[in-house]
């Protein structure tokens, strides 16, 4: 059974991988607000742009935003709405 799964629990484990950096769940509870281009969320958390690019790199590779060009910039949104609950569920589990 486990190997029959395998594959699906893979690409799950990678969604919570992605997760698992401050930086990127930083820049989710922004994007839970607004939209934002690249050049805010480098002000935001004062790192260089290649860095905040790898970020949500990861983070559009598994699915849970993405993002549409307007001019010279690019801007993100969520686009997988049911990580707000999953962010909702780790701030009650902090305040336990």
């Amino acid at each position: 059974m486990y190997k029959k799964e395998l594959k699906k629990l893979s690409l799950k484990a990678g969604i919570f991988k992605a997760l698992a950096h401050p930086s990127r769940i930083f820049i989710l509870e922004r994007l839970m607000e607004r939209e934002y281009c690249v050049m805010e969320l480098t002000k935001l958390i004062g790192v260089e742009m290649p860095t905040i690019s790898k970020h949500l790199s990861i983070l559009k590779n598994v699915g849970i935003i993405t993002f549409r060009k307007e001019n010279n910039n690019v801007y993100y949104r969520i686009l997988c709405e049911c990580v707000k609950n999953t962010l909702a569920c780790a701030d009650k589990a902090l305040e336990q």
